[in-house]
């Protein structure tokens, strides 16, 4: 852990998207117990900064640290603690809503049943536990992905625009679970444009610049 107490350190970090400069020296850090809210206008790097930590883009220069180790040459186990809710959801349409959530189970012997439904209870699916995904409404969809942040035991959220078709209810949701998230320990980042825990203690402001 570093000096501040950050698990996680972002350092000068610059990335392009084509010709453009969408990446500008970004730095910062995120202790156990803190929520960073990304926020700028459209196009400004939000996503592209969330995809330059979980590895999906390159960044140019600079450097991620979990840990105090670099992450670059220990993306495995970065990955082992990391889990990520993209802006879209990534489900297998024709799989049901718990049979998603055990494909997770598969990658974690670990994860029982009871645990899949404890998920689905806790996001507000439990009653359409057997309905293939592509049945779902959006909210719902959205709300099975949120199911697998609770399933993930990982240390660091890394959410992208989390509360997308959701209604207040959802919107509630998320809040509460990202802030149980970090109430025991843990660490988030997320890019949004809606107000998201704005008002809470946790909360940590990064906004980016055109």
């Amino acid at each position: 852990m570093s000096s501040d107490g950050a698990l996680f350190e972002a350092r000068s970090i610059n990335a392009w998207r084509g010709d453009r400069h969408i990446l500008r020296d970004v730095s910062f850090t995120i202790r156990p117990g803190e929520f960073l809210k990304v926020t700028g206008p459209n196009g400004v790097g939000k996503t592209t900064l969330l995809r330059v930590i979980c590895g999906l883009l390159p960044a140019e220069t600079g450097e991620l640290y979990w840990r105090n180790q670099p992450v670059r040459g220990r993306r495995d186990e970065f990955h082992a603690e990391m889990a990520y809710l993209g802006h879209l959801n990534s489900l297998k349409a024709d799989l049901t809503a718990r049979e998603n959530l055990k494909f997770l189970a598969g990658l974690r012997e670990t994860l029982t049943d009871e645990d899949i439904d404890a998920a689905l209870e806790r996001v507000g699916i439990l009653s359409r536990g057997d309905l293939p995904a592509r049945s779902l409404s959006a909210g719902q969809k959205r709300r099975l992905a949120l199911a697998r942040l609770v399933l993930a035991n990982a240390a660091f959220w890394v959410l992208d625009e989390p509360v997308t078709n959701l209604d207040t209810a959802g919107i509630e949701l998320v809040e509460a679970l990202i802030h149980e998230h970090v109430s025991r320990g843990g660490l988030a980042i997320a890019a949004a444009h809606q107000r998201l825990l704005d008002d809470a203690t946790i909360l940590r402001r990064l906004e980016l610049e055109p």
